[in-house]
């Protein structure tokens, strides 16, 4: 400070001593025009203006000296005294700011725990949720998958009773001819059979026993089959009787003949019979099938009678016994199975593609989960760069490194003085 004062005094001297130099300049120049008789007078009067004005000068600068000392002494008590204060209001400000900064930090930390638990614990439940559901629908699935396993094998068994019970009629059965003997009998012994083997082979909603059609005909049974078989009737024959007629060797040669003709004839006429009556367009399928309860009967028509066979082909009849019986049940019973293991994949394909949608859905939710915590998490971090750098700020504060409000402050005070400099020297 006291140096911009003296090199304000100095300038005010040397201009001064311009001005003035200026006027001797101009004096000296009129003394060369005045008469030699003046001469001597206007040297004496200008040494005399010069020593007045080197004694003005010098109370001046002695004037100047005191108001420079005067003005710096109140100067510095003024800013000695304003530091103090700004020191002491920056110490408060530096206070405050801590607490509302450790106020903030222990909210948005309570925020962020609040956040975070209530995010896991949503995970945890939708988590929880998914697993529930995967589970119960698995279970579903696992417990109709076993259904259908414990279903099939108890079918097994029992088709492997069915078996042994038919070993045991068969093997108790002395002779068919002394059991079958009357033809009520005999048609009674082929339907007890039949539905025996329906029973023993079928589901049973896949037949019907005594079906009557919508012609008012009654069939022996109806396998109800899928599409595109659809139903299938089955009606058992027993020619008999003109078999044995034909087989007997105590017959003569012309009756034997005669009762193989009989034989043909009756075999047409049950498969006319059973061609006019159990096949219905648009109700049944286009076949119907007759059984022959004896094996030995089927083998003599299929080894001997060529033409029955084709004709029966014709009038779309198909000739069984007992054992091509079972083989027909068990390949219907293979449809059904078929067609009922693909409605279970059926089922099961919906729920697994429902459970793909589940998954797609919490695969984007917890994309979208991972996304709200990776920004939270750069939140977090750009909240701690804050941290550090108003954390730095006070530390800046706390050594006095303030440039912005301490330069001002000191420039106002220049200018200040420089005004006060200006006041005196006008």
């Amino acid at each position: 400070m006291s140096e911009i004062l003296y090199t304000a005094l100095a300038l005010f001297v040397l201009i001064a001593m311009a001005v003035l130099i200026l006027h001797l300049l101009a004096l000296a120049k009129a003394l060369k025009q005045l008469p030699e008789q003046f001469g001597v007078a206007l040297e004496q009067k200008h040494r005399a203006v010069l020593v007045d004005l080197h004694d003005g000068l010098s109370r001046q600068t002695e004037r100047i000296s005191a108001a420079l000392n005067d003005s710096s002494d109140r100067v510095r008590g003024v800013v000695t005294e304003e530091l103090k204060q700004t020191r002491a209001d920056l110490h408060k400000l530096q206070l405050g700011m801590t607490q509302n900064l450790a106020e903030n930090r222990e909210a948005m930390l309570g925020k962020l725990t609040e956040t975070t638990q209530a995010l896991t614990g949503k995970i945890d439940e939708r988590l929880n949720e998914i697993s529930g559901r995967v589970s119960e629908r698995l279970d579903e699935g696992f417990k109709k998958t076993n259904e259908t396993f414990v279903n099939v094998m108890t079918r097994l068994a029992t088709i492997d009773e069915a078996q042994k019970k038919i070993d045991g009629l068969t093997s108790n059965v002395i002779s068919l001819q002394e059991l079958l003997g009357d033809k009520r009998a005999r048609g009674a012994f082929g339907e007890v059979q039949l539905e025996a083997l329906v029973r023993n082979v079928m589901p049973q909603s896949s037949y019907s026993m005594q079906h009557v059609l919508p012609n008012d005909t009654r069939v022996d049974c109806l396998l109800k089959l899928p599409e595109p078989t659809g139903s299938v009737c089955i009606d058992s024959k027993f020619p008999l009787e003109n078999y044995h007629r034909m087989l007997d060797n105590a017959l003569t040669e012309s009756e034997r003949i005669a009762a193989k003709r009989q034989f043909k004839s009756d075999l047409k006429k049950h498969i006319d019979d059973i061609s006019s009556k159990y096949i219905i367009p648009n109700v049944t399928s286009d076949g119907a099938v007759m059984f022959v309860p004896a094996e030995a009967v089927f083998a003599e028509i299929h080894a001997y009678h060529a033409d029955i066979v084709n004709y029966a082909l014709q009038r779309r009849v198909w000739i069984v016994s007992p054992t091509t019986l079972m083989a027909v049940l068990n390949t219907a019973r293979a449809v059904l199975k078929d067609v009922e293991t693909r409605q279970q994949i059926h089922i099961i394909k919906d729920e697994l593609g429902k459970l793909g949608k589940d998954f797609a859905r919490f695969d984007e939710r917890m994309r979208k989960l991972a996304d709200h915590v990776r920004q939270a998490h750069e939140d977090a971090q750009q909240v701690q760069v804050s941290s550090r750098k108003i954390s730095d700020r006070f530390a800046s504060i706390e050594r006095v490194e303030l440039d912005a409000p301490g330069d001002a402050e000191m420039a106002r005070f220049r200018v200040v003085e420089s005004n006060d400099e200006g006041n005196s020297v006008g």
